[in-house]
């Protein structure tokens, strides 16, 4: 199977449009197959898919120039094509018929690009192939003509009165933020995004990000909407806020999908997408199902149960997800290219193992019980006091659900200053971002007994990523402080303003002497977190860190 990848059990979709009557998928091609072909019309190669869906690609370029459904034209805003990138320039473009099956070729330099049509479907079906860094490919844009979708989930809306940040990041007049960037989705939460009316849906169903970089906890542009219409991506690769070195190869299928309303058929989601058809197109880098192999996991123990487990294989080719069943933390990853990758388990967003496995075509690799040492979930230390918890992520922490989809700056975003006493809503009442230009110097209050305050103690501040190597270094009572830690390695872009705290999660340790506590315990100790960096410049755009777990061991 082309393009699959193991289906997370959690399923979310992103949809923007007028409250639509329910609706079942379709490939919804039903009218007669007799009109499916092709033909020139001079500047383009015009499909007819004998359905309800007739597409143009520039002969010159590969753009796609025109997508009619049912008789009313989509593509185009701004006077632009919807294409790679911003558009390839000057190609070779081809076209062949198999059967039921049309192909367009794009060849760019060492880019190869390829749109596929299947009689009696409204699908268009698209693949990509990056070689290297000589072609800057990293999306594919769909751009939609403004007026023929409304938008009732706005976070992206790039109607705005006033650019807050770079020239991606507005803010409106009642001072809510917009941007592109602000997808609120993780890569494994959807399988398609678009927008639909009441008898139309236009999605673009994701690939299984093979070829991509950033893993399941990635988050990217996924649409916008601005006052000459609107935009879905297929992000390829994506810099901002990447872990990852960028991978090379063939990425697909993703699917345009047109509907009448309802969702797109989950046939062609990633990891249920059966694809055998294109087996014989000669696409370059293509390997179909009997090329590919499986993963099987019979289970995974020594899990906390409160939290959601994904089980990720990587290399530098190639990357997969599985998320683990609840019950016994079985997973099964299939669609997978041969090789040996790097096996990790993640309790949320957090990694607590680390292995090793090898697939070979046609094979499945099966893997016994793999054990979670107890050391290795940061949770299971006995703390005097956490705040959060050791999950790889700042959720539950004060605004940490609002940085998704909206800058710091954002009206709706509560104080990011204000001093933290623990037993009382302590998490809630901890920022989940820390700058140093904002918020340095936040106080942690906390009590303790005679017996721990005769004893050093070591504390542990996680974070999930860093801006510009912010960093925290800490202080207790004013008569102790620490060194001021190294940086750890993180992303070199933005992060905490652009809709993303995924980074490279690290854990800052500082042994605290019996010296700095207060020896009266009807006292308060105060531990100060400051944070350092010689980078960044003012306000969110200076030194900052995201936050994971804060905790005094016992």
């Amino acid at each position: 199977m082309s393009g699959s990848a193991n289906r997370p059990v959690r399923r979310r979709t992103f949809v923007l449009g007028t409250a639509a009557a329910a609706g079942t998928a379709a490939l919804s091609g039903t009218a007669s197959a007799a009109a499916f072909g092709w033909s020139d019309d001079g500047s383009n190669y015009v499909v007819n898919t004998g359905a309800n869906l007739v597409f143009k690609v520039s002969k010159s370029n590969g753009d796609l120039t025109s997508l009619v459904y049912r008789g009313t034209e989509y593509q185009g805003y701004g006077g632009m094509n919807s294409h790679i990138e911003s558009g390839l320039g000057s190609s070779t473009v081809s076209i062949r018929q198999s059967g039921t099956t049309i192909l367009i070729s794009v060849a760019y330099g060492t880019l190869r690009h390829y749109y596929a049509a299947r009689s009696g479907e409204n699908n268009i079906y698209l693949w990509t192939n990056k070689a290297d860094t000589s072609v800057s490919a990293t999306r594919y844009i769909l751009r939609v003509k403004k007026g023929l979708f409304l938008n009732d989930e706005p976070d992206s809306y790039t109607y705005t009165n006033s650019t807050i940040e770079a020239s991606d990041v507005f803010a409106k007049s009642d001072g809510q933020t917009r941007s592109k960037h602000y997808s609120k989705l993780r890569v494994m939460d959807y399988d398609y995004i678009g927008w639909k009316t009441g008898n139309v849906g236009l999605w673009i169903v994701r690939s299984n990000h093979e070829k991509a970089s950033g893993g399941p906890f990635y988050r990217s542009l996924l649409r916008h909407q601005s006052a000459d219409g609107g935009g879905l991506y297929e992000i390829l690769y994506y810099g901002q806020n990447q872990t990852e070195a960028q991978r090379f190869g063939l990425q697909g299928p993703y699917v345009i999908a047109l509907t009448d309303g309802g969702a797109p058929s989950s046939s062609l989601f990633p990891g249920t997408l059966t694809t055998s058809w294109a087996d014989s197109l000669g696409m370059s880098g293509y390997v179909g199902a009997s090329g590919r192999g499986k993963v099987a996991g019979v289970g995974i123990s020594g899990r906390n149960t409160a939290y959601p487990y994904t089980v990720g294989i990587a290399n530098s080719t190639a990357q997969y997800w599985g998320s683990a069943r609840s019950s016994d933390g079985f997973f099964s990853i299939g669609g997978v290219l041969p090789g040996t990758y790097t096996l990790t388990v993640f309790k949320g967003e957090l990694a607590v193992y680390t292995g090793s496995v090898t697939v070979t075509a046609g094979g499945t690799t099966t893997l016994n019980t793999i054990a979670i040492p107890s050391s290795n979930d940061p949770s299971n230390a006995t703390a005097i006091w956490r705040i959060g918890d050791w999950n790889g992520a700042p959720s539950g922490f004060k605004n940490a659900d609002l940085m998704t989809y909206a800058h710091p700056s954002d009206v709706r975003a509560a104080s990011w200053t204000g001093n933290v006493v623990i037993g009382n809503n302590e998490t809630a009442s901890f920022p989940c971002y820390l700058w140093k230009d904002v918020n340095s110097g936040i106080l942690v209050y906390f009590k303790l007994t005679a017996a721990q305050a005769a004893a050093a103690h070591t504390l542990r501040i996680g974070v999930t990523t860093a801006y510009a190597n912010g960093r925290p270094q800490v202080s207790v009572n004013g008569n102790w402080t620490s060194a001021i830690p190294s940086p750890p390695t993180q992303p070199n872009t933005r992060s905490l303003t652009n809709g993303s705290y995924r980074g490279n999660n690290h854990t800052f340790t500082y042994s605290v002497p019996a010296s700095a506590w207060q020896t009266d315990t009807g006292q308060y100790n105060v531990l100060k977190i400051d944070v350092v960096s010689g980078s960044g410049t003012t306000g969110y755009l200076s030194a900052g860190t995201a936050i994971d777990a804060i905790d005094l061991l016992a």
